[in-house]
């Protein structure tokens, strides 16, 4: 995994101490920065309510599982796909898209429930303007 995280950030070397320091070389910045996210991203454990950007990875009839960060999977219910019906979940994503979802739960044997309907439809709504008063 360490070799992967230098070859892809482009660090010169990355080292974990026994005590759990990590200490990256690398030439510039911009490499440091990338191979600190890439190790972030693999020790950060997920929170239900908050929001993930989710790439398919498989289709199956009742949905599709897709992974928000590296090594972690959900599954998007096939009724957490879209706000209308879906007949097929092939109709409407198809493995390697890349979009934004929820992490709605974590049952009890860890498996994590994702929801891409949940986000549809949220528009910023413009606060309704106050109503003038008169003296």
């Amino acid at each position: 995994m360490i070799r992967s995280i230098v070859a892809d950030s482009g660090a010169d070397s990355i080292n974990i101490e026994d005590d759990g320091t990590i200490q990256i070389a690398a030439t510039s910045q911009e490499a440091s920065d990338r191979a600190l996210n890439l190790i972030n991203a693999i020790v950060a454990v997920p929170e239900i309510g908050k929001v993930y950007k989710a790439t398919v990875k498989r289709i199956m009839d009742f949905g599709a599982f897709a992974e928000i960060l590296p090594g972690k999977e959900g599954l998007i219910h096939i009724s957490q796909l879209d706000t209308k019906r879906v007949a097929k979940v092939s109709d409407v994503v198809k493995v390697g898209d890349v979009f934004d979802v929820k992490l709605m739960e974590i049952d009890e044997k860890g498996r994590m429930n994702l929801s891409r309907k949940a986000l549809m439809g949220q528009e910023k709504k413009e606060p309704a303007p106050e109503p003038q008063q008169s003296n």
